[in-house]
């Protein structure tokens, strides 16, 4: 088993089961990919799959859904607002938040039960 380290966590490591592996390549699939077809510039995933550990010591919340390998923060260099739109209005997904007034996205994806489509913004 191979660790990824952070460089603001280091010695967090950030290992992933099967069904995690499973889910981020869902979200990829679903979300991630006609994302960045229909962008053309590049996206940079901010933050992906998190351990309970890596989560509690960064400030996640509780029942964050990095640490099931189903969301993703993504931002760009200034279109933030541009990809929220576009994923609010064409892509299915489970949760879309606006963090920080377009500072990056929270975007994820689900299989095991119907995709909420939440939208929500956070301060």
């Amino acid at each position: 088993m191979k660790c990824y380290f952070s460089p603001k966590e280091v010695g967090i490591c950030d290992s992933m089961t099967w069904d995690q592996i499973d889910a981020m390549q869902d979200l990829i699939v679903h979300v991630l990919n006609p994302l960045r077809e229909w962008y053309k510039k590049p996206i940079t995933i901010n933050s992906g799959f998190r351990t309970l550990e890596h989560n509690k010591a960064i400030g996640g919340a509780l029942n964050s859904q990095h640490c099931d390998g189903t969301a993703i923060d993504l931002s760009t260099v200034a279109d933030n607002k541009k990809l929220f739109e576009y994923i609010k209005e064409n892509l299915t997904f489970d949760q879309l938040i606006n963090e920080k007034n377009y500072s990056w996205i929270h975007v994820s994806f689900v299989t095991t039960r119907p995709n909420r489509k939440q939208v929500l913004v956070l301060p």
